[in-house]
């Protein structure tokens, strides 16, 4: 039996007016958005579809790929498409909680709002940046970072796939550390247009205050596996407020997670919400994994007609 694991969007993959033809098409899609309006107190569509500007701040981000991705995911359920494990990059990760029955989906658009907003304080755009490391080995990547930090602060933020690694801290640092990998050999290094120096030490004041907010919320168990960035394992009730802290401050453990689903047999990726990165790299991890992405009509068009 194939298995099918749905992976959710994180920052970045946001573009203006993403999953309008599925709102006006959808009513489950355009109840959706609507309710995380009312959650937010402002006009989610409004924004997605005319405010680029606001649209790429993080704490407007944050709740809009939310809400599409969980609108398109609640779409899917309708369309009889269920998954059998979650996940989601970074922010991602709290729409799959929403899909895995662990996290209310109001208490999710509230938790990402402020998640957005702690984050653009503790590290406001131009503090720090981060660069992808391209076909350069882990340990060389970790070990310049390690040079570097002598400096500052700079760190692997993202494990994306074993030949794609993002660092990330405080600008200078991060400069210093790119220099010890190319002086290593490392051909490719991207600076990449991120609006913050995300899942680094940078982040701890964000941490904390995450804490607080997510000690508020009632968790559910899970009633669908769902595997975490922080520690790339299936994630226990218990777990889920240490985890969320930890994960806007630690390293994203993307394609350790992918491996973790493919052991318990999952064969199948579906993306669900804005562009198509996870997609990307989980081409780039297992070739022969069967991907899809939901991210508008045609795109759901070409799943439905393929099952």
């Amino acid at each position: 039996m194939t298995k099918t694991a749905f992976l959710f969007a994180g920052q970045g993959a946001q573009y203006l007016g993403m999953a309008r033809d599925l709102y006006d098409y959808y009513p489950i899609v355009k109840e959706t958005i609507d309710q995380a309006s009312r959650v937010l107190g402002y006009d989610l569509r409004q924004l997605i579809d005319t405010d680029e500007e606001k649209l790429n701040q993080t704490r407007y981000t944050q709740p809009a790929i939310l809400a599409t991705s969980v609108a398109i995911y609640r779409l899917l359920l309708e369309k009889g498409h269920e998954p059998d494990m979650v996940a989601g990059l970074s922010l991602g990760e709290y729409s799959a909680l929403v899909a895995s029955g662990a996290l209310e989906f109001e208490d999710a658009v509230d938790l990402v709002a402020k998640r957005g907003a702690y984050m653009e304080e503790a590290a406001p755009a131009g503090s720090g940046k981060m660069v992808a490391v391209l076909n350069t080995p882990i340990e060389v990547i970790e070990e310049a970072c390690k040079k570097a930090s002598k400096l500052g602060i700079v760190a692997p933020a993202n494990y994306n796939t074993p030949t794609q690694i993002v660092i990330g801290g405080e600008v200078a640092t991060v400069d210093h550390a790119v220099q010890l990998l190319q002086e290593a050999g490392a051909k490719r290094l991207i600076p990449l247009n991120v609006s913050g120096p995300f899942h680094t030490a940078l982040l701890e004041s964000a941490s904390q205050k995450l804490a607080e907010a997510l000690s508020q919320v009632n968790f559910s168990d899970f009633t669908c596996s769902l595997v975490g960035n922080t520690e790339a394992r299936v994630m226990k009730k218990e777990e889920i407020v240490p985890l969320l802290t930890r994960q806007v401050k630690e390293p994203v453990r993307f394609y350790e997670s992918i491996a973790v689903m493919q052991e318990a047999g999952v064969t199948n990726f579906i993306e669900i919400g804005p562009g198509k990165v996870l997609s990307g790299f989980v081409k780039k991890i297992d070739k022969t994994a069967k991907l899809a992405n939901i991210e508008d009509k045609a795109s759901l068009e070409v799943l439905l007609a393929n099952n």
